[in-house]
């Protein structure tokens, strides 16, 4: 008997090597060679894939003249999911959405379908639970799931032939991970079966015009598990965030072929299932009787979305040669950059003192625009002396010590008056033409000009 031959598929990239190498050398990712059977042709109607394409060979059209028309949209009648998703679901769409292991993502499935049966045919293929205990759970969680139709199944050609006969409008496959194809002798959750599986699946979406959502297990760094292929041929991926032991979830979409991208979905787990939240901003703000040093309030942009977010900064003397430095939910580099500014173009040096900076409720910021309230929290511990009740800020801040604008400037005003917010530290450049009322505004070019008018109404 002739011995199988094997070869090396890239994890991320789906690149393929005869033999194992530390680093890809298509993607320059390492340790990411995984040892695969190399697929041969056999008498098996299956043993070759069917890579048939889309639909028929179309003319070549000037793009002037092609129609642009709105997609057509359905709500999941969740509110923050459907926001998440630019505003609902598409037909023949293909979303993927990862998360860590009991978060939530099977619930939210649940509750959406649930919802959506009551006007579209949909169906539940579960690859990871029995019948048995997706119906405890629905039961649990008070679903009426009575026109929800469930499919315990982890073959893909079974999948594909229930697809055809059932003719659903809105399928979920939790998780792709779990499926394999006849086609493949790898094991299930394999660089090729889950390559595989999803392309198929997303060449079913787009031929029926079945909305397909796709359910990913992920690693432990985070990413999702599989090919890195598996984000680029889906319309949607999200990713869900946040801490499994908290009550609160928060829904990122990371690429968005039908809306805007870094949308942001907020969440509250309850014993009936995820719940949307209608302030987030209530989340991710401290509730202080009297104000604290080290608390600076900014104004975020998640998507479309302004929210307001605490910063918190502790400043202490070091008893280590080298300070701490240390960030939580912000980039940690940028931390030390900003140290070196606020030392160079402040004259405030922090090289002795140890610096921990948080953002409030477990949320991840990665805009610059959250300089300025980094280092009028930082100023605030360093002088013990706690900012004015009701001030809120947002800018970035250059290397040279300017407060640069951010983006929808306006809108993060006007959602900060509108939460009682009365004093605003912002760029001069996002300064408004007309008054906000009931909202005093200090615009500021430079950092130094930015404490000296704090100091002037402290």
């Amino acid at each position: 008997m002739a011995k199988a031959k094997t070869q090396y598929t890239c994890s991320e990239c789906g690149a393929t090597a005869n033999k194992w190498t530390g680093q890809c050398s298509a993607c320059q990712q390492w340790n990411t060679m995984v040892e695969t059977l190399v697929e041969t042709g056999g008498n098996n109607r299956y043993s070759q894939p069917q890579h048939l394409s889309l639909a028929q060979t179309a003319p070549v059209l000037s793009l002037a003249d092609i129609d642009a028309i709105d997609v057509p949209r359905f709500g999941t009648g969740i509110e923050e999911f459907d926001r998440v998703l630019g505003g609902g679901l598409v037909a023949g769409g293909v979303v993927l959405i990862g998360g860590d292991p009991g978060i939530g993502k099977s619930t939210l499935l649940l509750q959406a379908l649930a919802n959506v049966s009551h006007l579209k045919k949909v169906l539940y293929v579960s690859g990871e639970e029995s019948g048995a205990q997706i119906a405890l759970r629905a039961k649990r969680l008070a679903i009426d799931a009575r026109e929800l139709k469930l499919q315990a199944e982890i073959q893909l050609e079974k999948i594909l032939a229930t697809l055809a006969d059932l003719k659903p409008e809105v399928a979920v496959i939790d998780s792709i991970q779990t499926l394999y194809s006849d086609a493949l002798s790898s094991a299930p959750g394999s660089v090729a079966q889950v390559r595989e599986c999803a392309a198929q699946l997303t060449r079913v979406a787009k031929q029926t015009g079945i909305t397909i959502i796709l359910v990913g297990h992920v690693t432990k760094e985070g990413a999702l598990a599989g090919p890195r292929v598996l984000e680029h041929i889906v319309d949607t991926v999200l990713y869900f965030e946040g801490d499994s032991h908290s009550s609160f979830r928060l829904v990122r979409a990371i690429k968005n072929r039908f809306g805007a991208v870094n949308e942001l979905g907020v969440f509250a787990m309850t014993e009936k299932g995820l719940k949307g939240v209608s302030n987030p901003s209530a989340l991710f703000l401290s509730q202080h009787d009297n104000q604290v040093p080290g608390s600076c309030v900014m104004v975020t942009q998640e998507g479309t979305r302004p929210l307001l977010v605490e910063i918190q900064a502790l400043v202490d003397a070091s008893h280590q040669p080298n300070a701490r430095r240390l960030s939580v939910g912000l980039e940690q580099n940028r931390l030390a950059m900003l140290l070196a500014v606020l030392h160079r173009h402040a004259g405030i040096a922090a090289f002795d003192q140890d610096v921990f900076i948080n953002a409030v409720g477990g949320v991840k910021i990665t805009e610059p625009a959250a300089d300025l309230a980094v280092l009028l929290a930082i100023h605030s511990s360093m002088r013990n002396k706690p900012l004015p009740r009701g001030f809120v800020v947002f800018g970035e801040v250059g290397l040279a010590g300017e407060i640069r604008p951010a983006p929808r400037g306006q809108e993060r005003l006007r959602e900060a008056a509108k939460l009682g917010f009365s004093i605003a530290m912002i760029p001069s450049s996002n300064a408004p033409k007309q008054p906000i009322e009931g909202m005093s505004i200090l615009a500021v070019d430079r950092i130094d000009d930015a404490f000296t008018k704090l100091r002037e109404i402290q």
